[in-house]
């Protein structure tokens, strides 16, 4: 029998509330289920994104994944 991983995705909305959507299953099995809505659905490919991208959505929750940095002596694009 296959062990059946577990993990979440949290993320805070602008009253400070946190919301959080678990990740269950493994390989091609997984479930995301969100503790605030009961909003779920199987998720092949990319839990993890999906989850980020429901609770920003659904709760305009932001995760605290900082936005990616430009790499030191690159162009800022301004």
């Amino acid at each position: 029998m296959q062990a059946r991983a577990t993990s979440r995705v949290t993320g805070t909305d602008a009253d400070g509330r946190e919301h959080t959507v678990h990740v269950t299953g493994a390989g091609a099995r997984r479930r995301l289920e969100c503790e605030s809505c009961d909003w779920n659905r199987a998720a092949q490919f990319l839990p993890w994104l999906k989850a980020e991208e429901h609770l920003a959505e659904a709760h305009a929750a932001a995760t605290g994944t900082p936005p990616a940095d430009p790499a030191p002596g690159s162009p800022s694009g301004t």
